[in-house]
């Protein structure tokens, strides 16, 4: 494992029928460069691509729904992949980095887990025009590996949810979102694989509580 510092960590991991489907990660070799007529190592981009099949007990719903793209802090929403080995210390692994950038991985994941879904009407990225009735709101807190003192480390994600209701702005619920899935072993690949099983269970996860919220809203908030 090689890692660069860049300056001075609960887990869970869901266990459901659809994480068969779970997740593919795609490594994508970049052309080298000379600098100083040197030769430098060719990075490795990694690219999850979580598949979640449809779940049977989600409710279906006649909304629309919208998704912000997620907040997060600079050092959070890096194409550098971060890694923990220490508490307190933040890494990242050398020649490596993410395809997209880990608000843009959430947000498509949950995006796609939805549309995918068959449960709901309509949904998009907020500012294409859709006219939503609810709103997800993202906060990503944390997109690391970290070792939290074992052998291999854990693909960690936390991500705090909020579903505003469009039509007055109102606040319908929030909740915290925290995935670890260990990797199979101390290798990138095999870290950003388990980065890849973690958003599918988040997508899952997300996209589940979304539809019972808004449905629980409808029931105890009916249009006038």
């Amino acid at each position: 494992m090689s890692l660069t510092g860049i300056g001075n960590r609960e887990s869970g991991m869901g266990k459901t029928t659809w994480r068969r489907w779970a997740t593919m990660v795609v490594p994508v070799l970049l052309a080298g460069c000379s600098i100083l007529g040197g030769s430098k190592e060719p990075p490795t981009v990694f690219a999850p691509e979580p598949r979640v099949g449809p779940d049977a007990s989600w409710p279906r719903v006649t909304w629309q729904l919208e998704i912000a793209r997620p907040d997060a802090a600079r050092s959070v929403d890096s194409l550098r992949i971060a890694v923990r080995p220490t508490p307190g210390e933040l890494q990242v692994y050398k020649g490596a980095s993410w395809a997209k950038t880990p608000s843009e991985q959430l947000q498509a994941t949950v995006q796609r887990t939805l549309e995918d879904s068959g449960k709901i009407d309509a949904v998009a990225a907020k500012g294409s025009g859709v006219a939503a009735d609810y709103t997800l709101l993202m906060e990503l807190r944390r997109y690391e590996a970290d070792y939290a003192g074992n052998a291999v480390p854990a693909a960690t994600i936390e991500v705090n949810a909020k579903l505003l209701h469009a039509p007055d702005q109102a606040i319908v619920a929030s909740h915290t979102f925290l995935q670890a899935d260990p990797a199979t072993a101390t290798d990138t690949a095999s870290v950003a694989s388990a980065f890849g099983t973690a958003l599918a269970t988040l997508g899952h996860d997300i996209a589940g509580w979304v539809l019972r919220t808004g449905v629980e809203h409808e029931r105890t908030h009916p249009p006038e």
